[in-house]
């Protein structure tokens, strides 16, 4: 009789146990899809273009931001553990200029890598639907950055946000809450300025914040030749992609965006590719700055950008800081009927004057290095390679360079034709399934050189940049930040 109880008295604790864990996960579904709008299925054709790209509809997504384009990408786990581009979205709006989220009421929009768990997502947006960017994070924190609220959402209207139309942000709310049911504890948001190819770092070399660009390009190089979410930690205000313990440790270094870099080697088979790419970029950069390639010129005045395919359709508008890049991207072609209802309120940039344009040309720079920082930079790293400080071993904690002071920008006061975006629910800790292993790595031969890192600056006194938020791994239950263990 004992023993028939004691096995109920366990029989019933785990039952509990179970109801309390899928209370958690079915709580985590409701706070995804809780209304229409958020419960809204992913579009057949977007499903089928996954079967064709050999991808499951609840396999890891990531997502990459390109202000100067205008361009939003979805990339999507395959079944091979690789990610691959699913679809690329035109951005309706976006605000501020190019460069790094400031503080409070700069209008900038973020740029660096970031995390979007479930807890971001907001199904009662006042901008349809949206996720929140997780600005700030440890390391814009780091920097004394300040700002909240900052979002990719519907409406196509901006405030330091990134805004797409309501039935893209429908679309892309879909993707990501279809990775959460999947067993994806969050997915990465790299924001960038533009594609990091070596025409536009030439470009923009004079551009004070050229520094933090080169910075957070290690990362895209790290994506574009392993196509693996890379991992991300901070020390001494920077970034650090896919660190690993050096030979010989028993624990893995731990990371603090405030504090002195502990001792890490990045993957020998990471490292060389990324290093072969980076030199390719290097050699192609410095043949456009040889042959003059002309400098872009600063910003006008004009707020943010709107990709070409909406700014055709609204009279009067501009396209802002946005343009096309040289490699092939989204058209106009593609667009028939428009991706999304734009709304009367829209407030597209507007063209500058001709007076404007006569005083904006910047002058060539007598040397690529000698720039008079405005907004952001970024001390160099002391070898000219970018990857060659992350293979060494850094016991002291001085891997690569220090990040410069960040000015910032004047305060616009937000316009009030709406309310602020609701906050996001509540994180809860379970989710259903776990997602596929990372397989091993393989280095391609054939990686494309698309993007260059620009000569080293003068060394800057102060640590100051933009960066990224602790991104979970899309591969398991387990934190990639060893800074929040």
């Amino acid at each position: 009789m004992i023993n028939r109880a004691f096995v109920r008295v366990l029989l019933t604790s785990a039952a509990l146990a179970t109801s309390a864990l899928l209370a958690g996960c079915n709580s985590d579904q409701v706070s995804l899809a809780q209304n229409a709008k958020a419960n809204q299925p992913v579009p057949p054709k977007l499903v089928a273009a996954m079967g064709e790209k050999n991808m499951d509809l609840q396999s890891p997504i990531l997502i990459r931001l390109f202000k100067q384009e205008a361009e939003l990408e979805v990339w999507k786990q395959d079944r091979s553990g690789k990610f691959g581009l699913l679809k690329s979205y035109p951005i309706c709006r976006w605000s501020g200029d190019l460069g790094p989220k400031v503080r409070e009421g700069d209008r900038q929009a973020p740029e660096g890598f970031y995390s979007i768990s479930p807890a971001q997502m907001n199904p009662q947006s006042a901008y349809y639907l949206s996720f929140n960017t997780g600005y700030p994070n440890a390391y814009d924190k780091s920097l004394g950055h300040t700002g909240s609220e900052l979002m990719v959402h519907g409406d196509c209207s901006s405030r330091g946000c990134y805004a797409m139309t309501d039935e893209q942000i429908a679309e892309i709310y879909s993707l990501g809450r279809e990775s959460f049911f999947g067993g994806q504890r969050a997915f990465q948001f790299q924001a960038y300025p533009f594609r990091m190819t070596a025409v536009n770092m030439a470009k923009h070399r004079n551009n004070p914040n050229m520094p933090f660009w080169r910075m957070i390009k290690e990362g895209y190089d790290h994506f574009e030749v392993t196509r693996q979410e890379p991992k991300v930690d901070f020390c001494e205000h920077r970034y650090v992609f896919d660190a690993e313990k050096p030979p010989g440790a028993t624990r893995d270094p731990v990371f603090d965006a405030s504090a002195k870099c502990p001792a890490y080697v990045v993957p020998d088979e990471i490292a060389n590719a990324v290093r072969e790419k980076e030199q390719a970029d290097e050699a192609e950069f410095a043949k456009l700055i040889a042959k003059g390639t002309p400098v872009a010129k600063l910003n006008t005045g004009i707020d943010g950008g709107m990709n070409s395919v909406f700014a055709s359709r609204v009279p009067g508008a501009s396209t802002g800081l946005s343009e096309p890049g040289e490699a092939p991207g989204l058209s106009l072609t593609q667009f028939s009927p428009l991706p999304g209802t734009i709304p009367g309120h829209v407030n597209p940039p507007r063209a500058p004057s001709a007076d404007e344009i006569a005083t904006a040309a910047a002058p060539e720079p007598a040397s690529v290095g000698s720039t008079t920082p405005r907004v952001a930079a970024v001390s160099a790293p002391e070898k000219a390679s970018l990857i060659s400080n992350l293979r060494k071993i850094s016991s002291s904690g001085a891997i690569a360079a220090n990040a410069a002071a960040v000015t910032s920008k004047p305060v616009e006061s937000k316009p009030a034709p709406k309310a602020v975006a609701a906050k996001s629910a509540e994180a809860k800790p379970n989710v259903i399934r776990q997602a596929a292993a990372r397989p091993p790595f393989k280095p391609s031969a054939t990686t494309e050189a698309a993007s260059a890192a620009a000569p080293a600056p003068a060394p800057q006194q102060t640590a100051l940049v933009a960066g990224s938020a602790p991104i979970m791994s899309t591969n398991s239950f387990d934190s990639r930040f060893s800074a929040v263990k």
